[in-house]
C-alpha cells in the first residue's frame, strides 16, 4: 500500500496528540473521571502503531495479517467506545441523581438489544464463522457510530437548554466521538459509491482526526468551567425539570423515603429504659 508523504505526517502528528492527550489527563487526574476515554486513547495509539507496522510487512503476509487486525481493533475500539459513552453520560447526569438512574437502565437495555440483534444477524448470515464474526462486529460498530452522532446532535439542538458547557471535557469528547463517527459513516458511504476517491476521504479521515484530537488535547488543557445551574437561566434547565419531575414519581419517592426512613431499634425497650434511668437520676 502506498502512503503519501502528508499520510506520514498526519500519522506521526495523530500519535503525537494522542501521547500529549495521555500525559495531560494523568497531570489532571482525568485518569480516574474517564478510565474508558483514557484506555481508547491508548488502544488508539497501539491500533495506529500496529498499522504503520503492516505496512512493512511482505506482501504474501500483509493482506491476512491486516484483516486479522483490521476486524480484531474494530471489536475491541467498539467495546471501549460503548464504555467511553457511558462514562461520559454518567458524567453529563452525575447532579442529577434519577436522571442518572433512568439512564443508566435505558442504556443498558440498549447494549442488551443491540447484543441480541448482532446475534440474529451472526445466525442470518450465510458463510464461514469468520465471516458470521465479522457481521456481528460490524452490526455493533455500526450502532456504536449512530449512537455517537445522536449524542453529538442531541447536544448540538440543545446544548443552552441542557445548561452544558462546549470546554467541559465530557462534552468535548462527545463532540469528538460524534464528528469522528459522522466523517467516518459518510466516507465509508461515498467510498462504495465513488471507489476512486478512496485516497482522498482517506486523507480526509486524517485531517479530521488531527483536528479531533486537537480539540481534545485543548480541552483537557483549559481550566474546567462552572456548571450552570437552574438559577443561573433564565428558564429552568431542561435537565433540572427532568429530574424533579422522575423524582416526583411514586416509585423515586418511596425508595427515597425508604433509604432515609430511621431504623428501628434491634432491642426494643432498651431506649426507653434508658431514658427513664437517666430521668431518675436527674430528679435525685
Amino acid at each position: 500500500m502506498h502512503v503519501s508523504a502528508l499520510q506520514w505526517v498526519l500519522m506521526f502528528a495523530t500519535m503525537g496528540l494522542q501521547v500529549g492527550i495521555l500525559v495531560l489527563m494523568v497531570r489532571r487526574n482525568f485518569r480516574s473521571t474517564f478510565p474508558f476515554f483514557f484506555n481508547f486513547i491508548i488502544f488508539s495509539l497501539v491500533a495506529l502503531a500496529l498499522s504503520i507496522v503492516l505496512l512493512f510487512l511482505p506482501s504474501q503476509y500483509s493482506a491476512v495479517t491486516y484483516a486479522y487486525v483490521y476486524w480484531g481493533t474494530m471489536a475491541i475500539g467498539t467495546v471501549l467506545t460503548f464504555g467511553v459513552i457511558y462514562e461520559v453520560f454518567v458524567n453529563i447526569l452525575k447532579p442529577y441523581s434519577a436522571l442518572l438512574d433512568l439512564g443508566r437502565l435505558l442504556f443498558r437495555w440498549a447494549i442488551l438489544f443491540l447484543a441480541l440483534a448482532s446475534v440474529l444477524t451472526a445466525l442470518a448470515t450465510t458463510g464461514s464463522q469468520m465471516t458470521k464474526l465479522c457481521a456481528t462486529i460490524q452490526v455493533l460498530d455500526r450502532a456504536s457510530s449512530l449512537m455517537q452522532c445522536g449524542l453529538l446532535l442531541l447536544f448540538l439542538l440543545f446544548e443552552k437548554r441542557l445548561g452544558l458547557s462546549w470546554r467541559a471535557p465530557a462534552i468535548c469528547i462527545v463532540v469528538g466521538l460524534g464528528s469522528n463517527a459522522a466523517i467516518s459513516l459518510v466516507s465509508s458511504y461515498l467510498s462504495g459509491r465513488f471507489p476512486t476517491w478512496s485516497g482522498e476521504l482517506a486523507s480526509v479521515e486524517a485531517f479530521a482526526c488531527v483536528a479531533i484530537y486537537s480539540g481534545w488535547i485543548t480541552s483537557f488543557a483549559m481550566p474546567l468551567p462552572a456548571r450552570r445551574t437552574a438559577q443561573d437561566s433564565p428558564t429552568r434547565l431542561i435537565l433540572q425539570r427532568w429530574n424533579e419531575a422522575l423524582m416526583a414519581t411514586p416509585l423515586v419517592a418511596r425508595r427515597s423515603q425508604a433509604a432515609f426512613a430511621p431504623v428501628e431499634s434491634f432491642l426494643p425497650g432498651v431506649e426507653q429504659t434508658v431514658e427513664r434511668v437517666m430521668a431518675r437520676k436527674m430528679m435525685h
